[in-house]
């Protein structure tokens, strides 16, 4: 018996494996140089997040024609991968449709038929987008954002998804074709003909029997092969949030949207102020405000930049993006990423992190950005992974304002009131409440 073919599928899946773990385990070392955030609380809600936004898409049925046509592409994404298991254990083992002999017939004839119409669907739909895209050019989709490889990156993934969906059908039209014939192995297994493959079965009458079976073991290969190559694209690509949007889902904030998370360290220096009594004789001053560069935000923030599908939801509903203010809420989310990339090939270079005389904060994202934002919530309502840019927009904010003492001169003025006068306004506070009087 000849192992070698069994022998170089073991390898390339070692290997393609390998790969994977190891850039899947820099990712998660890159999103734990953030601070640390408990989001461990209320997991029945968190759950029900995972289910409705992560599996069932729910923000994405806002435009229900647009979500069907995603769950076409997701749902054939995720289920087909049976079928990969099984090409994956027949690499292995050496046997031919490992399945079809463990379980019955009918039902296993039912899961390919399945498969097939699910395919031939991502097919269509991804031609569709490829079309949105690159002919209609949605104005989201035409974004200065996506100048570069992340344009670029979008159209490689649909047309990897329609290459990797066809050599799965044309491999089953072969197959079922030899079948029929009895022609070699193929004799041994009878699943019968599929709904789609069937119909691409008259083109192969042309070619010999030996050209066919060539043919399916081309396809097999190149079908397996462009999935691990595919596996290991993943961790550098928009696409990455296939995987993370579940994660991203369950650690969701459950607070009202809207709701500011106040900073422990104003609040008491506020308190002590108006009870200076209360104020420790040993307290330490904090070490910073904000955040200036990736590692003074939440790991959360940091798994948000890396679950970012760029869809461009986020800008579109953005009031100052819309009125023609730098700000876009996906180039917040890009460009965090992006900083945070290069730390991490900073730590795998160093070992640890050795300072670039970069920051997040300035060298990524300017401060006429920020100050664009009005913190309104509608990036966060249109995210359909549960993404907060706001979070990240407030934390460099605070940073520049606490700081570097860099803000408008509008809002120096009004902070200036509010320390001497307790209230926005240029009034005493003893005539605070004069109006009342007239």
């Amino acid at each position: 018996m000849n192992y070698l073919p069994q022998l170089l599928f073991i390898l390339i899946a070692a290997i393609g494996s390998f790969l994977f773990y190891k850039k899947a385990n820099e990712i998660r070392r890159n999103i734990l140089l953030g601070k640390d955030e408990d989001l461990s609380d209320n997991k029945q809600a968190r759950w029900k997040n995972l289910v409705l936004l992560a599996l069932g898409q729910k923000k994405m049925f806002k435009n229900p024609l647009v979500a069907v046509m995603h769950l076409v592409i997701y749902a054939g994404f995720i289920i087909i991968n049976v079928e990969v298991l099984e090409i994956v254990l027949d690499g292995i083992t050496g046997k031919h449709r490992i399945f079809a002999s463990l379980i019955p017939a009918g039902l296993y004839n039912f899961l390919i038929n399945f498969f097939e119409i699910l395919a031939l669907g991502v097919i269509v739909v991804c031609i569709i987008f490829l079309v949105r895209r690159n002919i209609i050019k949605l104005k989201r989709f035409i974004s200065k954002d996506l100048n570069g490889f992340p344009r670029s990156d979008a159209n490689y993934i649909l047309v990897t998804e329609i290459i990797l969906m066809s050599l799965f059908l044309a491999m089953n039209a072969c197959d079922t074709y030899l079948q029929h014939h009895l022609y070699s192995h193929y004799a041994d297994v009878q699943t019968g003909n599929f709904v789609v493959s069937s119909m691409l079965q008259p083109l192969l009458c042309a070619f010999n029997f030996q050209s066919v079976a060539l043919l399916e073991r081309a396809c097999w290969w190149l079908h397996i092969v462009g999935i691990f190559a595919f596996l290991n694209y993943l961790p550098y690509s928009k696409h990455l949030h296939i995987v993370l949007a579940f994660p991203n889902a369950y650690y969701a904030r459950l607070q009202q949207q809207g709701l500011f998370k106040n900073m422990p360290a104003i609040q008491n220096e506020v308190l002590y102020a108006m009870q200076p009594e209360l104020a420790p004789t040993d307290a330490a001053a904090p070490a910073s405000f904000g955040a200036k560069d990736v590692m003074d935000l939440s790991w959360k923030n940091l798994m948000d930049a890396y679950s970012c599908t760029e869809c461009g939801r986020c800008s579109s509903a953005c009031p100052a993006n819309i009125t023609g203010k730098l700000l876009s809420p996906r180039s917040i989310m890009m460009k965090t990423r992006d900083r945070l990339e290069e730390v991490g090939k900073n730590i795998n270079l160093n070992k640890t992190f050795t300072p670039d005389n970069k920051t997040l904060l300035h060298d990524y994202i300017s401060v006429e950005e920020l100050r664009a934002c009005t913190t309104c919530n509608a990036c966060v309502e249109a995210c359909p992974v549960s993404i907060s840019p706001l979070d990240i927009i407030v934390e460099l904010r605070r940073s520049l304002v606490m700081e570097e003492s860099n803000s408008p001169q509008e809002w120096n003025g009004m902070f200036s009131n509010i320390e001497n006068n307790f209230a926005p306004w240029k009034f005493s506070p003893d005539e605070r409440d004069k109006w009342v009087e007239a």
